[in-house]
């Protein structure tokens, strides 16, 4: 079985890159591919670079309280890009309104800042093995 593969991006004017970096290795060390975009991105950036490299998983980490409107621009992309079945989580800090907003929206799964690492990466491994080959 090949490797999960991940991009992992910062979108929008938060600087704060230090959990997404340890979650990017937290996955790394569980075996999958893992793609950290930068910081400062857009959603078209984030969304041609996930197609480009064929992701099974766009991991957006947010500190800035723009997930409302950075994710409906996101899956509008990926529509674009029939990348659809991509599996979208979020992860970073957000009220709990926000998080039932998102999976209504789509986003697969939130992960909060108070994530494990275990979880991280057994719920990544539970997302690609729901959704099947693509």
């Amino acid at each position: 079985m090949e490797p999960i593969r991940v991009l992992l991006a910062k979108v929008g004017l938060d600087g704060h890159d230090r959990g997404v970096k340890v979650v990017a290795r937290t996955l790394r060390d569980a075996g999958m591919d893992v793609i950290y975009s930068g910081l400062h991105r857009t959603p078209a950036e984030v969304v041609t670079a996930a197609v480009q490299e064929d992701v099974d998983v766009l991991g957006v980490s947010l500190l800035s309280g723009v997930q409302l409107t950075v994710f409906p621009k996101i899956f509008a992309l990926l529509e674009e890009h029939g990348a659809r079945d991509m599996i979208v989580i979020a992860g970073g800090v957000m009220p709990d309104e926000d998080v039932v907003e998102l999976k209504k929206m789509g986003v697969a799964e939130v992960l909060l800042q108070d994530t494990t690492p275990d979880k991280i990466v057994a719920t990544l491994k539970r997302l690609v093995t729901e959704r099947g080959a693509r």
